[in-house]
């Protein structure tokens, strides 16, 4: 093992840089009874859900940001460690410790709403349709964050060390600023180093877990300060993310369930996914894909115990595809029997691994779809599943106060101009519809239309006249990433 990653598995211990699995209905989890460590983005609560595995946290403790703490301090989207034990469906456990953390908290300095990007206290932050945006955000989007505001991020950490949010919820004046990474350029003499872009001055800091006392190049860590001085953070702490024998299993059994982005690859038995060594075998399930589709910063979801080395012997693989398919409507129908509702006439299917969000007034911590009503208006991002089918798999389901209009986004299925069909909803524009290309800029009817083809990635705003009919205000050509 590379020193580079046997400073990143300590980055496990910490539950933002790691997200567990047991996705895909558990078909390869743990053993009945068997202890487990799961890390991942809360999906939802009653008690909490995480990678598939509803982990019942009764007497259970919590700690969240390096403190005391408890499930009120979570929210879904939030990245969590659990370490408990898992039952023998595979899909229920009992939780003995729940830690969260964020990923980077501090001062917005930059952003960029075409590239759905931000920085905040020198870290690249991205945002995409798995991030959520916490309610105090206007419009519970990136375009609600202006530079100077203070956020707390979580997400997943990418092989060039930016965040992939998963969750973005802004922070009072005065809240304390985080920042982890790999140390660079370390300046034993100034005792100052680099976090990606950002310098930090450790002068009079606290630190925590170094052997002999000394940071050193490549080490993971926790940098925490309140003040900046003329672009430099004063850290009253730093902490070194080392590894947790408590999180490769009891007894010997070693069993982890990590899913995250792939941060190295060599081939598809030699890789790390959040800077988790991992390496498979014949026997591993491949699920969503091949070992073929592998590659450096894809989401995956890896399960099987931990060897000796430290190494995860992966059982299974199982590849997060995103979607870039978006219906916000209002409810059509749902049958909880199946785990399906209707939204503009499209049939969505919810499973263990969708993220459920009430973002309405109502606000009910423990949404799921039991709680959805036929006539709540719902945003849904996902993937067609099966392929060619015209049905959705969620990946995320958010309950919304209501509102007047319905979107659609997904590929140009039909192009008749000046309609078109977005993902089998037809579109029709008029003389009022105001279209623009995939940079933002407003353009003229036949412009869009020399511009768009069928595949393409398409959003459109208005209102729905008819079952699976839109009267477009507004269409936009979208970036695969939108």
């Amino acid at each position: 093992m590379t020193i580079r990653a046997l400073k990143l598995v300590g980055v496990g211990a910490v539950g933002f840089f790691l997200t567990g699995c047991g996705g895909g209905g558990g078909s390869a989890a743990p053993a009945a009874g068997s202890s487990v460590v799961s890390s991942g983005a809360i999906t939802g609560f009653g008690s909490v859900h995480v990678n598939g595995i509803h982990f019942e946290t009764t007497g259970a403790s919590f700690t969240v940001d390096d403190a005391p703490g408890g499930q009120d301090d979570l929210a879904v989207g939030d990245v969590v460690k659990i370490r408990g034990r898992v039952n023998d469906d595979g899909r229920t456990g009992t939780a003995t410790e729940v830690i969260g953390d964020d990923a980077v908290e501090g001062p917005v300095t930059a952003l960029d709403l075409l590239a759905g990007t931000l920085v905040v206290a020198g870290q690249s932050v991205i945002t995409d349709a798995d991030t959520s945006f916490d309610d105090n955000i206007p419009g519970s989007s990136l375009a609600g964050l202006v530079v100077g505001d203070l956020v707390e991020v979580a997400g997943f950490f990418d092989a060039a060390g930016a965040v992939r949010a998963t969750r973005i919820e802004k922070k009072t004046v005065g809240s304390k600023i985080e920042v982890h990474g790999l140390v660079a350029d370390l300046d034993t003499v100034n005792q100052r180093f680099r976090l990606n872009a950002l310098t930090v001055s450790y002068a009079g800091a606290v630190l925590d877990g170094f052997p002999g006392n000394q940071i050193s190049d490549g080490d993971f860590v926790e940098a925490k300060g309140t003040t900046f001085v003329a672009g430099v953070l004063q850290a009253t702490k730093v902490e070194l993310e080392g590894p947790d024998a408590a999180d490769d299993g009891e007894d010997g059994e070693a069993k982890r369930e990590i899913e995250g982005l792939i941060t190295r690859f060599v081939s598809a038995t030699d890789f790390d996914v959040a800077g988790r060594p991992v390496t498979t075998t014949p026997g591993t399930v491949y699920e969503n894909g091949t070992a073929a589709d592998l590659a450096v910063n894809l989401k995956v979801e890896v399960e099987g115990p931990v060897d000796a080395a430290g190494i995860l012997v992966a059982r299974k693989v199982s590849i997060r595809r995103s979607g870039n398919v978006r219906l916000t409507s209002l409810v059509d129908s749902i049958n909880t029997g199946n785990g399906t509702l209707v939204v503009l006439g499209i049939t969505i299917k919810v499973d263990e691994l969708t993220r459920f969000e009430d973002q309405s007034d109502a606000d009910v911590e423990s949404f799921s779809l039991a709680g959805l009503q036929v006539g709540d208006y719902v945003e849904v991002r996902g993937a067609e599943s099966p392929a060619g089918s015209g049905q959705l798999l969620a990946r995320r389901l958010e309950r919304e106060d209501a509102d007047s209009r319905s979107l659609v986004q997904g590929p140009v299925t039909n192009l008749a101009e000046p309609d078109l069909e977005v993902f089998g909803i037809t579109v029709q524009t008029g003389v009022d519809t105001e279209f623009s290309d995939g940079s933002e800029n407003d353009v003229a009817a036949g412009t869009f239309f020399s511009l768009v083809a069928v595949g393409d990635l398409v959003k459109a705003r208005g209102s729905l006249i008819a079952d699976q009919v839109i009267q477009a205000d507004e269409v936009e050509l979208e970036g695969e990433d939108d």
